[in-house]
């Protein structure tokens, strides 16, 4: 078995999934799975929900533990999986804890990551869409309380995604040098948080082992 073998399994079964996510019906059947259904970014955690419900042949999921971090599949080397909106003015994603894809890397050669690129819609003026989540999740969270004490300004939610390309990225020991470092600030009992690697999508190239359009 090979990276290339992880590859070719996870795009089969990716040409299997949905590509049209509505945002309502996406959170109810997250719900009904009791798979993450609350998170802001429910568009992403949708896209592991599929991987977690079709498992492809060889691979583990969950993937590996390395201290506190657990990646999200286990093929030939551990994979995170990803989710990009593609209409954006940031073209970084987002990879985990420095810490743990060293020692991933460091023990089994590579570390992999999955993005889905996603075009993406986002909620009217009038919040609707969020308004909806509030009352099917009872109420606003305390955290969300807590940031309207700070600012009364909100993002406009995600309320559909299309599921357009899917890249594959695999990073070693050399070429994890090209991400970048994202720093995380405090956790709310104030101990600082690990830093993530980040990577720029307009410049990985040369990490970049496979892609699969599904227009």
């Amino acid at each position: 078995m090979s990276i290339v073998d992880d590859v070719s399994q996870a795009k089969r079964i990716i040409k299997t999934f949905p590509r049209q996510w509505d945002g309502k019906k996406c959170v109810l059947e997250m719900k009904d799975a009791k798979y993450n259904w609350r998170q802001t970014e429910w568009w992403a955690f949708y896209w592991e929900m599929l991987f977690v419900r079709a498992t492809p042949p060889g691979f583990e999921i969950p993937g590996e533990r390395v201290d506190r971090v657990r990646f999200d599949l286990k093929g030939v080397i551990n994979w995170d999986l990803k989710g990009k909106a593609i209409k954006s003015d940031d073209h970084h994603a987002i990879l985990n804890d420095k810490a743990a894809v060293d020692k991933t890397i460091s023990g089994l050669g590579s570390y992999g990551a999955i993005i889905a690129l996603c075009d993406v819609e986002y909620n009217d003026e009038n919040r609707t869409f969020q308004r909806w989540r509030e009352q099917l999740q009872g109420g606003k969270s305390k955290y969300q309380k807590e940031r309207e004490a700070r600012t009364p300004l909100t993002r406009y939610r995600k309320t559909r995604a299309e599921l357009r390309e899917v890249l594959f990225l695999c990073f070693d020991k050399e070429t994890i040098k090209i991400c970048g470092i994202m720093r995380q600030g405090r956790n709310s009992n104030g101990k600082p948080r690990p830093p993530k690697y980040i990577i720029n999508l307009e410049k990985c190239e040369s990490v970049l082992v496979a892609r699969l359009a599904l227009e």
